[in-house]
């Protein structure tokens, strides 16, 4: 079972600005918690260990209110003194890692993804990485991922150029620490963009299709659902 994840929690929510002031996104408010606390609430719901917090802007309030656990899992900081980029601060906080496999999680989804199946999805294809995919009825505001009958990732769709339904890149992804290793990525890139996209073709790449909830609250009006949405998740 999956043991360590990554939660890339350094960015500053520069389009929730006019509601969350000076907090880092991960701190935005929800129902009268961080939103970050419902995501380590459903890493400890699965049984994880650790966790590392890839943190940057305004990292202080995020470091003085969790501090070093929550629940049963520990967590450490890998601190970003500069904008590293997705991937950067993933590479960064990647040197944290014990495991062969890690899970990784956008600061800014909440996915309720069953890891059971995605840690034996792994087992079966030996995957390089499993992108969790959400199936939206407008993908127009995130672009799509395209895969073919056995689920091995065929392309990557930018967002803007199609409308309709369609699978979305959820946030949420299992990645073979040797693999990424091996990449020799730079310190500063993004990981969707310079990684993924990049490399689909020669790695063994595969989506992983949920039907549980998701949610993004990179914009006002999603922030403002989760506000309902969440509500009783947390104790």
């Amino acid at each position: 079972m999956i043991r360590e994840a990554i939660i890339l929690a350094g960015g500053q929510g520069s389009r929730l600005k006019g509601v969350i002031k000076l907090l880092p996104k991960v701190m935005a408010p929800v129902i009268e918690r961080p939103f970050l606390e419902y995501q380590l609430s459903y890493l400890n719901s699965w049984g994880l260990q650790k966790v590392v917090l890839a943190v940057g802007y305004k990292r202080e309030i995020i470091q003085q209110y969790f501090k070093d656990e929550y629940g049963s899992l520990k967590i450490e900081y890998s601190v970003e003194t500069e904008p590293l980029g997705t991937g950067g601060a993933f590479k960064q906080a990647l040197k944290k890692i014990n495991s062969h496999y890690v899970l990784v999680l956008n600061g800014d989804t909440y996915f309720d993804v069953n890891l059971r199946r995605m840690y034996n999805d792994r087992s079966v294809k030996e995957a390089d990485v499993i992108i969790a995919l959400s199936h939206v009825d407008n993908i127009q505001r995130y672009g799509c991922v395209e895969f073919d009958m056995k689920k091995r990732v065929t392309g990557f769709i930018e967002k803007g150029v199609r409308s309709g339904t369609g699978y979305v890149n959820g946030g949420v992804y299992l990645i073979r620490k040797p693999y990424f290793e091996q990449l020799n990525m730079p310190d500063k890139f993004s990981l969707e963009k310079d990684c993924f996209e990049k490399h689909y073709t020669s790695s063994a790449m595969f989506g992983m299709t949920c039907s549980s909830y998701f949610l993004d609250i990179g914009i006002p009006e999603d922030y403002n659902k989760a506000q309902h949405d969440l509500e009783g998740i947390l104790n």
